[in-house]
């Protein structure tokens, strides 16, 4: 899954958690045993999915830090290598640009 498709979906995720959030405090003063039994689940599969959510968020950002660890010591490695990658994807994109 790209980083744009999880961020997206973490979006999604959150705004769903927000509406449940509000729909459960619209229908706080709704009487009756089986009402309640379904607010309470509820609650509890919102805060499971909160959790969850945040866990998602925290591997995402470590991976991104890890691999910007990664990039930064190639480039430190391979210095002429990167800037000559550098240049090339520039020239290409410059040619793309141009083209318009």
């Amino acid at each position: 899954m790209t980083d744009v498709t999880k961020d997206k979906l973490i979006s999604d995720l959150k705004l769903v958690i927000a509406d449940s959030e509000e729909l459960l405090r619209a229908t706080a003063g709704q009487a009756g045993d089986k009402m309640a039994e379904i607010r309470t689940k509820a609650t509890d599969r919102i805060a499971n999915l909160k959790a969850q959510l945040l866990d998602a968020e925290a591997a995402m950002v470590e991976k991104a830090k890890q691999v910007g660890r990664v990039t930064d010591d190639y480039v430190h490695d391979n210095p002429w290598r990167s800037i000559g990658v550098a240049a090339g994807v520039g020239f290409i994109v410059g040619l793309l640009i141009g083209r318009r």
